[in-house]
């Protein structure tokens, strides 16, 4: 069941106009028994560039266009290039043939630890991370009071994170990566967070999270979360797209050729 679409912005759009992308792997004069097992451990295509070297064809011409109201998932079997091709999204990755087109602030959800400094303390944590996201200093500090009375860490936030728990530290950076609106949000696999007594209200904030969002691409093997956010699905295969269209119909024909549920 689709989350309601709140706030959207009518601008937001995110376009891949044939876009490829290859890692060079090594040099072209290696032996085949090389050549073979890297093949058998990646989901891409081998071959070779202009210099002679062996790459792995990641992702190969691949075309999509979303606008605001989009939620799409992305799916396909590990190493069909699902993570790529958000990071090309997010512009980790920068594409080795055609272009990325983005209107709207791109929000990617890989790490959510990401930029966590254990030396310094919670409430420093808090606004380092919030740079990181895109937000300004005046943003951080007015959605301050949300983000601590999230964390429910109290004079915690006062002192160094190398002193918390491993579920103390999730607590913290998962409230500062659900604080804000995203335009464009991406997420490789849906968040999952904390403890069983922290667990269902994290869900909450993340479904709301989800719901602000313009335009969602979701990475996952879970087709049931996919059917629950998702309107649109892109199916992956070996760097392609093999199938691009509604949810719906895009999953039952993933699951008739694999068997995923």
């Amino acid at each position: 069941m689709l989350g309601p679409f709140k706030d959207r912005t009518a601008e937001a759009e995110l376009t891949l106009k044939k876009v490829s992308v290859s890692f060079p792997i090594y040099h072209g004069g290696s032996r085949s028994l090389k050549k073979r097992l890297l093949h058998q451990g990646t989901g891409g295509q081998l071959a070779s560039d202009v210099n002679n070297r062996v790459v792995v064809e990641a992702l190969r011409n691949v075309s999509l266009s979303f606008k605001a109201g989009d939620r799409v998932a992305l799916i396909g079997s590990n190493g069909a290039g699902k993570t790529t091709l958000l990071r090309v999204m997010a512009g980790v990755y920068e594409p080795s043939a055609g272009g990325v087109i983005c209107r709207g602030r791109i929000s990617p959800m890989f790490d959510i630890s990401l930029g966590i400094d254990s030396e310094v303390s919670g409430y420093d944590n808090i606004r380092l991370r919030g740079l990181i996201l895109g937000l300004s200093a005046r943003e951080i500090e007015s959605r301050m009071p949300d983000i601590v009375e999230f964390t429910e860490l109290g004079d915690y936030l006062d002192i160094p994170v190398r002193t918390y728990s491993s579920g103390m530290l999730t607590r913290l950076t998962f409230a500062v990566a659900t604080c804000f609106s995203p335009e464009i949000l991406l997420m490789d696999e849906w968040i999952m967070a904390g403890d069983a007594g922290f667990l269902s209200k994290a869900q909450h904030r993340v479904q709301s999270f989800v719901e602000r969002a313009n335009i969602l691409v979701l990475a996952s093997h879970n087709l049931e979360i996919c059917r629950r956010w998702c309107n649109k699905a892109v199916w992956l295969e070996r760097g392609e797209i093999k199938m691009l269209g509604d949810v719906e119909s895009t999953l039952a024909a993933y699951s008739a050729e694999t068997g995923a549920t």
